[in-house]
């Protein structure tokens, strides 16, 4: 299948491709099910309230489910136990390279050691194949060569464990650099208001190549894991009583309308936020808002915390 193009930042599409499987542009992002993401100990605040969020979530329309490779018990068991047998229009896209033992600690794999936690993910979803697996750079290594583990990831995807491969956290070199090994449908990266000029560059050119840029931290911003800040920026306040809608679903609706190739992988433990977060397709900014919102500066992107032995992005 021929890459779609992005061609215009307004163009109010409703689904993208991933290779060669469709998604509605809102989907779900599960690793806040079990705590506050990504440093909880894999115990869901509310299992069955979990569970609950993530059938009403393919109910509203999300069918790109966005989770991550843990030792511990983790999102990919609620999935399990929430959707299967999985509706076969649904795609479950999850991340390795970090992991954590079992006291809960960081650590990052060796390439050798992708294809168990590949085939962690398997068991805990309970699938024979996992249709989209990103690399998950460490911060550690944003400005080095990603080749080797790719390249390894690149060996699961011939042997058919992996359908399609995805990057995280990356440099535009990085992408680069993937892409030259094996085909890459996404690109997964910390986006949202006050992006920098570099994050918007990389933004464009998954326009340009047809890939699917899928923000993280498009809401929280530069709070990443702690969330979004109390008080938000006045221009984002003013658009939101403007609309009658959240701070949140203003954050939301601006990363999407930076092109028909953006996904949006909202998560929440809420039932009241879900309900909200999957109406942002239908929230259309004006130019005007849409200007004032991207003139507002770039946020300092908060160090990387260290937890165990590792770095966690």
């Amino acid at each position: 299948m021929s890459p779609q193009k992005a061609t215009t930042a307004s163009a109010p599409t409703h689904t993208w491709q991933l290779g060669d499987l469709t998604v509605n542009r809102v989907g779900f992002g599960a690793m806040r099910l079990t705590g506050t993401a990504p440093f909880d100990r894999g115990a869901p605040r509310d299992r069955e309230q979990s569970i609950a969020v993530l059938r009403r979530a393919v109910e509203l329309g999300a069918n790109h489910i966005d989770t991550a490779f843990s030792a511990t018990r983790s999102a990919n068991e609620l999935i399990n136990r929430a959707l299967a047998p999985y509706p076969e229009d649904l795609v479950i896209t999850t991340k390795v390279w970090p992991g954590r033992d079992v006291s809960g600690a960081w650590w990052w794999a060796t390439p050798a050691q992708l294809r168990d936690q590949v085939e962690e993910n398997l068991r805990q979803l309970g699938r024979d194949h996992l249709d989209v697996v990103n690399l998950r750079v460490p911060p550690s290594r944003r400005t080095g060569s990603i080749a080797e583990h790719f390249g390894a990831l690149a060996e699961l995807r011939d042997a058919g464990l992996i359908r399609h491969l995805g990057v995280s956290n990356v440099t535009s070199e990085q992408l680069a650099e993937a892409m030259a090994i094996s085909p890459v449908v996404c690109v997964q990266n910390p986006y949202g208001l006050g992006a920098s000029g570099n994050d918007r560059a990389l933004l464009r050119r998954c326009g340009e190549l047809g890939l699917a840029f899928v923000p993280f931290f498009a809401i929280a911003g530069a709070g990443r894991e702690a969330g979004p800040a109390v008080r938000d920026n006045e221009a984002v306040c003013a658009v939101a009583r403007a609309h009658g809608v959240s701070t949140a679903q203003v954050r939301l609706a601006w990363t999407l309308q930076q092109g028909p190739h953006v996904l949006a992988i909202p998560g929440t433990g809420d039932p009241d936020h879900l309900a909200q977060n999957m109406t942002v397709g239908r929230l259309r900014l004006s130019e005007d808002e849409m200007a004032r919102l991207t003139s507002l500066e770039p946020a300092a992107r908060s160090e990387p915390l260290t937890v165990g032995s590792g770095h966690v992005a």
